[in-house]
């Protein structure tokens, strides 16, 4: 991710395959695609610390189930179980997976690395689970704290045209800095609370940097991935409450 142990992860590596690079004569058009051969020291140190930081992503929203599952027993006085709070999907994304796709009409094994991006698996693929065999791969569509969100499903004209990906956000449209520094966050609760949103903030500079207007429209991000086949929509969802720790 870009906070935190995934941007140190990040860092890290890019720091290292840059040398890399210039050892192996490879020539990208970016630092930020550097990259390095998958079987040299570089390439397998930068899956070992992306696999750290996944498990870490998986451990923290891990907790923060538990914790809300806890709160709301608490407050309903009933186990969460009864409740039926239970976890009906959970995926990481900014991460590489080993898949098997058709390059120039032959299968080839890959390492698909999906930066901004989720996989977005069709009905039937045997990598998704069970329970979404007939749907397709579930694709969580965060939007922002006062706009909508939204579930897509993945489709095969994805699989052939983008290895399985679509996106996994809006995307942004201020970067958080400038967010910061344009955004009033005062302004920010006012409107959310105008759109009957309730929040609870950690720190004010986290509600700038989430604030809707450093996001593009999600709504056309998705309009858009639908109309071009590569995932289809499902499901919109509307925020009633957030939580910026």
């Amino acid at each position: 991710g870009s906070r935190g142990f995934g941007h140190q992860v990040a860092t890290d590596a890019l720091v290292q395959m840059e040398k890399a690079m210039k050892r192996d004569s490879i020539d990208v058009n970016d630092r930020q695609l550097a990259c390095a051969h998958i079987n040299s020291q570089e390439g397998q140190d930068y899956l070992k610390s992306m696999a750290a930081a996944a498990n870490f992503a998986w451990v923290n929203r891990s907790s923060m189930t538990f914790l809300t599952r806890q709160a709301f027993a608490k407050q309903f006085e009933m186990p969460p179980d009864d409740l039926d709070m239970h976890v009906i999907y959970d995926v990481s994304h900014n991460i590489a997976k080993v898949e098997e796709h058709m390059v120039d009409g032959k299968m080839k094994t890959l390492l698909v690395h999906r930066k901004g991006s989720t996989r977005a698996f069709p009905p039937h693929h045997p990598l998704i689970p069970v329970d979404y065999q007939l749907t397709g791969q579930p694709v969580l569509i965060g939007g922002t704290m006062g706009t909508c969100s939204y579930v897509l499903t993945g489709t095969d004209q994805g699989m052939r045209e983008t290895f399985g990906s679509t996106c996994h956000g809006a995307g942004r449209a201020l970067s958080r800095a400038k967010s910061r520094r344009n955004l009033d966050f005062q302004q920010v609760l006012d409107r959310l609370h105008e759109l009957g949103i309730s929040i609870r903030v950690a720190s004010p500079k986290l509600v700038m940097e989430e604030a809707p207007e450093s996001y593009k429209n999600v709504t056309d991000v998705v309009n858009t991935c639908h109309a071009a086949g590569i995932s289809k929509k499902c499901i919109k969802l509307r925020p009633i409450a957030v939580i910026k720790g």
